[in-house]
């Protein structure tokens, strides 16, 4: 379960430089559960402003809302609790929050935050209100996207030209650099104690894991090239959306392709983001 999150921060919203664009296209996120005799999909979010970056956990779903309207408007991370049926802002701060993740090493979230000079850099902000959030790293930004690893590795989406992977531990080492050219998606599979992403290389876009542990990268297919996000459905199978369909895909097969949700109903634009756990996807509608 988690606490209301403690917020010490205090600098000004600037987004310079920033992976993350000022204007922030409407979308909306739709809950789908599985259940004996098929699914059931609602949306958690209202149709209006921007809504994205959905982490699905066993009592909730995290995500990052817009709050405030024009020059005025910013990022919060929030939090859908699945008992209650309702969100409530976790953050509440001057500082444009993205990409909540599960933080493994204490509890909390790690999260990309646009300080005020505009550099992403990776905090921490934990769910016990006596602590205040504090930065992960100072000396590695721009930060745009991270996943965590079994112990105290990670990997993050570096921007640059190109942007890179790169995977570096708590130690605070300087990061290795993983790939080149890479996606926006990144996640860690437990069970095959590796990393996931995409990256471009010629004119295909690969789904490939790196190995913490070879320290080697391997490329299981090319992914459809308007796909940028995916989630893993469990060790071998990752899911990723077409428009508004959701295909899988397991890597020990990979030239099969199926589809396994079709949720034009529900989404009449594109899905542009996924997450999964233990039954339950959540995922991003863009609004036309």
């Amino acid at each position: 379960m988690y606490k209301k999150m403690a917020l010490a921060v205090s600098y000004s919203l600037v987004f310079t430089g920033s992976v993350f664009a000022n204007t922030f296209p409407s979308s909306q996120i739709y809950l789908a559960t599985e259940l004996e005799n098929g699914i059931k999909v609602k949306p958690i979010t209202n149709a209006k402003g921007y809504h994205n970056q959905p982490l699905v956990t066993e009592s909730g779903i995290y995500f990052t809302q817009s709050v405030g309207e024009g020059d005025d408007s910013q990022m919060d991370l929030f939090f859908y609790d699945f008992k209650k049926a309702s969100a409530e802002n976790l953050t509440n701060s001057p500082v444009s929050e993205y990409s909540p993740t599960l933080y493994p090493h204490e509890a909390g979230l790690s999260s990309i935050v646009v300080e005020a000079d505009g550099k992403q850099k990776l905090w921490f902000y934990p769910f016990d209100t006596s602590q205040a959030p504090k930065r992960i790293f100072d000396h590695i930004e721009p930060v745009g996207y991270h996943a965590w690893g079994k112990t105290e590795d990670l990997v993050m989406f570096i921007l640059g030209e190109p942007h890179t992977l790169q995977y570096t531990d708590l130690t605070g080492h300087l990061p290795k650099v993983v790939a080149g050219d890479i996606g926006r998606s990144l996640a860690y599979n437990e069970k095959r104690s590796l990393y996931s992403f995409t990256y471009q290389e010629g004119k295909q876009h690969w789904f490939a894991t790196f190995s913490p542990k070879t320290q080697q990268v391997k490329q299981h297919f090319v992914m459809p090239k308007q796909v940028r996000d995916y989630t893993w459905i469990d060790s071998d199978t990752v899911a990723y959306a077409i428009d508004n369909r959701i295909y899988t895909r397991n890597i020990e097969q990979p030239k099969q392709v199926s589809q396994w949700h079709n949720f034009t109903s529900y989404c009449d634009s594109q899905i542009t983001r996924l997450s999964y756990k233990q039954g339950k996807m959540a995922f991003v509608c863009q609004k036309l």
